[in-house]
């Protein structure tokens, strides 16, 4: 059998060592030191608005944080976006918030405008205003943050924005995970840089960012003995991850352009074959960095040919690829959740598909795709 092609493998430059090895020769291998203080760097210089930068383990966590710092509680209300993945859901219920869940519109398939400000004014007639609204840049693709944040700013609700699939995309000249109270960044090993594990929390002060610190390092008060008066977490990421960030930040710029370069790539695949829309920006506004590309079929177009027969020809290949994710109010975990929307986030799952992205696929390996894509298509 051929060798498997990932949907998003890591993608290293070749300086990450470097880094790591400065690590080992000071002895800072703890989850402090100058590694961590030069990656947070990096990523203020490369985010370019006036923000402030906090490594942590996971983008989960800087989540979790993000949601402390805008003082949710157990039984408060989060609105977050439905079609995502649960990572972004999962922190409100660690505080024992609860979720309230809200469509996608069709263009970026992001939360849409119009059933967040009907979720926002429901719940308070209800007599229950939401303490946040975690937004997410979905695959790479910029929401529709000029609509989100007027809503936000007239209710006064502050935005978390989930950017961790969307380093380097920007809105309107401004970076994902800038726009809101709070942002979040993911280094997991599938995203466009990779640090093994971590994520980033971005604040819009410096105090913010301190507080951010302090809680996702045990909250250890200022004192000889350790002293906490507020619960901790271990949260903070460590300077061998954030050695592997920092040479990861040096090769960015090249992740981005060879992932966008994927998704002209599918454009060109798909652009005689009727029924397959590949997703892409909806104007000059936006800019994605195409983590993922992504299709939507629609079979009555195709002569039945739906999202499962093409990633079953996929895997007959040793090809990854994958449904879209599926909606949190669909999940079983969130089933009481309360959800503002129609049928959008439903049919992007049923009938969408993400495609093989890696920044390091090979002239070979994107032949094989190809194939694939003819195959089941034209022939």
């Amino acid at each position: 059998m051929s060798t498997k092609i990932w949907l998003s493998s890591p993608h290293m430059g070749g300086n990450e060592l470097k880094y790591i090895h400065e690590a080992f020769d000071s002895n800072w291998v703890a989850p402090l030191g100058p590694n961590v203080g030069g990656f947070e760097n990096d990523l203020e210089t490369f985010l370019k608005e006036e923000v402030y930068v906090a490594a942590l383990s996971a983008g989960t966590a800087a989540l979790h944080l993000a949601l402390i710092a805008s003082d949710v509680k157990r039984d408060d209300e989060v609105i977050c976006q439905s079609m995502t993945f649960s990572a972004s859901a999962n922190p409100i219920a660690y505080l024992g918030a609860k979720p309230v869940f809200v469509d996608s519109e069709k263009d970026t398939w992001n939360m849409c405008p119009v059933q967040l400000r009907k979720a926002v004014e429901n719940r308070i007639q209800n007599g229950v205003k939401p303490k946040a609204i975690i937004v997410v840049h979905l695959y790479g693709m910029p929401a529709k943050m000029d609509e989100i944040l007027q809503v936000a700013n007239e209710f006064g609700i502050p935005v978390i924005e989930d950017a961790a699939e969307a380093l380097g995309s920007h809105y309107k000249g401004k970076m994902c995970g800038t726009m809101g109270q709070y942002g979040v960044l993911s280094f997991n090993g599938n995203k466009i840089i990779a640090t093994s594990g971590g994520g980033a929390l971005v604040t819009q002060s410096q105090k913010d960012k301190d507080f951010a610190v302090f809680l996702s390092t045990q909250a250890r008060d200022e004192a000889p003995h350790y002293q906490h008066s507020h619960i901790g977490y271990n949260y903070r990421m460590s300077n061998i991850s954030a050695g592997i960030g920092r040479g990861q930040m040096e090769v960015l710029n090249d992740r981005i352009r060879a992932r966008r370069e994927m998704s002209n790539f599918y454009r060109e695949c798909f652009k005689d074959i009727p029924g397959v829309k590949v997703l892409q920006e909806p104007n000059s506004d936006y800019f994605s960095n195409h983590w993922l590309s992504a299709i939507l079929i629609d079979p009555s177009l195709t002569n039945g040919i739906d999202r499962e027969t093409l990633r079953l020809k996929f895997l007959e290949e040793n090809i990854e690829s994958r449904p879209l994710w599926k909606p949190m109010h669909m999940q079983p975990v969130f089933q009481d959740a309360l959800y503002f929307g129609e049928n959008v986030s439903e049919n992007l799952f049923e009938n969408g598909l993400c495609l093989p992205s890696c920044s390091n696929l090979t002239d070979e390996e994107r032949e094989r795709i190809k194939s694939v894509i003819v195959d089941c298509f034209v022939k």
